[in-house]
């Protein structure tokens, strides 16, 4: 029985010595509880010290570091992990194939933390860099920030690479190679790249403007991309239209308007008198010179004048403009031009509004050109 015990505990402390690819179970266990402990660390880092960095940036006078802060928390709870994974593995007696694997392993996560790190940074120094936006317009900035979050995980993905022992150099001489032979197949791409940055760099339009393209779309700009532009229809349908029809086409940018117009032919009866149609004219202008929702002369033109002598009215000409640009704004001013005109012309001036009509003139023939009525004779 004795004999037996002994052989059992022999074969206990073999599994303990070599229990998962012949790494002793107890340092497996010291690798797990100092990963563990660095989990602990990492939910601590998280709830007191980070805390701690976002009450010392809301002190500032600018919400940049706190911006800044709040983009590198994700990278920064990651670094317990790594310190974890590094003190775990070097509390192991593993071979040397594996001790390289880690090793390589650890350098790759340094990597995509660094970048992880600055390509998440990117975001706060964009919303920040407003001067530069005025000497390059936001689109443009949206571009270059787009085009370094590309550049940095490009680099970070190279990094990496390199650390697991692949020569990036023959890969993108590989990829030039293939390159070459899709070139012809881009030529669209690169034009509607070009496209944009001739739409960007004339400052044609920017997201949030009202354009109407002739004979393609009109609504709403919503995103300038690398290739194609969205434009947001006023039924709220997408349409995104190729930046080489765009660099060319004839664009009308309603956002840009300095103010609205409002153009009416108003006609009056034939029955007015000169002295009312005179009053009509200057009540209408009148109104226009005195009210401040009215842009005045010599910004604008603005007419009100008899203009023409019609078929069945006599009509005026009104031209002037809004100072509001807003479409609704616009046509609450509309309105309300439209209910003083009709009270100046029926109740100041006693007149009326004219529409088409037609008079038909009978004259009475001469007594002598009468025709006779016949009378039937009497019965005998």
């Amino acid at each position: 029985m004795e004999e037996q015990l002994n052989t059992l505990w022999a074969e206990v402390i073999d599994v303990w010595q070599n229990g998962f690819m012949g790494i002793n179970i107890g340092q497996i266990v010291i690798a797990l509880l100092i990963f563990t402990s660095f989990l602990i660390l990492r939910g601590v880092l998280s709830k007191y010290i980070l805390r701690t960095l976002h009450r010392w940036a809301s002190k500032s006078d600018n919400n940049i570091d706190d911006r800044i802060i709040e983009a590198l928390i994700p990278p920064i709870r990651f670094i317990p992990i790594i310190l974890g994974v590094f003190f775990a593995t070097q509390s192991l007696e593993i071979g040397e194939s594996f001790t390289a694997f880690t090793a390589q392993a650890i350098r790759s996560m340094i990597a995509f933390t660094i970048f992880w790190a600055l390509h998440r940074s990117l975001d706060p120094i964009k919303h920040f860099s407003k001067k530069m936006e005025k000497l390059l317009t936001p689109v443009m900035m949206v571009w270059i920030f787009k085009f370094l979050k590309v550049l940095v995980f490009f680099i970070g993905s190279s990094v990496i690479l390199e650390i697991w022992g692949i020569a990036i150099g023959p890969l993108l001489a590989g990829l030039g190679l293939f390159g070459a032979a899709i070139a012809l197949g881009a030529q669209d791409l690169f034009k509607n790249l070009i496209g944009g940055l001739t739409v960007i760099a004339e400052k044609r339009f920017y997201p949030g403007d009202w354009i109407k393209v002739d004979g393609v779309v009109e609504g709403t700009v919503e995103e300038i991309g690398f290739r194609s532009t969205r434009i947001r229809r006023f039924d709220k349908a997408p349409v995104y239209v190729p930046n080489s029809d765009l660099s060319d086409a004839v664009i009308t940018n309603f956002s840009r308007m300095t103010n609205r117009r409002i153009y009416w032919k108003i006609g009056i009866t034939y029955d007015t008198s000169r002295e009312n149609l005179i009053l009509i004219r200057d009540e209408i202008a009148n109104y226009l010179a005195t009210n401040e929702a009215f842009e005045k002369p010599p910004k604008v033109s603005t007419f009100v004048r008899l203009d023409s002598l019609n078929d069945s009215s006599i009509d005026f000409m009104i031209y002037c403009f809004t100072k509001t640009t807003d479409w609704g704004e616009w046509l609450a001013v509309k309105e309300e031009f439209a209910l003083v005109i009709k009270d100046i012309v029926e109740n100041k001036a006693s007149s009326g509004f004219a529409f088409p009509s037609q008079s038909i003139y009978i004259e009475s023939l001469p007594s002598g050109d009468t025709a006779e009525i016949f009378v039937p004779p009497a019965k005998g």
